[in-house]
């Protein structure tokens, strides 16, 4: 037999059940989902390419061979070169998508989104600003 219950479960359930001749077989225990779910609660979400997971496993931080991709992805979209551009640029000097793939000009496009959250982060750096002093002069 199942019963579901209409609140906790008390020892005078489970005296009135043992009179009737019941023994429990098994307990199935449930609880509503909270409101306001705790960020932790969903780690199905892949981490961010630029990032890693930090070593106490609690934080992320910057994964500098990834970082150093998206910097030239985003200096050559600054130039105007395509996404092939892009993409042979990238595998010419060694980089691989997270997979370890060779990048494809589909692959720097499904970066695009990423590479628009991390921009003005990126862009307002010292870093960036002594890059694209490099940047100019080659293309002057």
């Amino acid at each position: 037999m199942r019963e579901i219950l209409s609140g906790p479960l008390t020892a005078a359930d489970l005296e009135r059940k043992a009179a009737q001749g019941w023994k429990p077989a098994a307990v199935i225990w449930a609880r509503e989902a909270p409101a306001d779910p705790s960020p932790l609660a969903d780690i199905t979400q892949p981490v961010p390419y630029g990032l890693k997971i930090a070593e106490d496993c609690a934080q992320l931080e910057q994964d500098m061979q990834e970082r150093e991709a998206l910097m030239l992805m985003l200096e050559m979209i600054i130039q105007e070169k395509s996404l092939t551009q892009i993409a042979e640029e990238l595998n010419q000097r060694g980089f691989r998508t997270r997979l370890q793939h060779k990048w494809t000009p589909g692959s720097v496009f499904d970066m695009l989104p990423r590479l628009i959250e991390v921009g003005p982060r990126v862009l307002s750096t010292d870093e960036w600003v002594a890059r694209r002093g490099k940047l100019m002069q080659v293309v002057s």
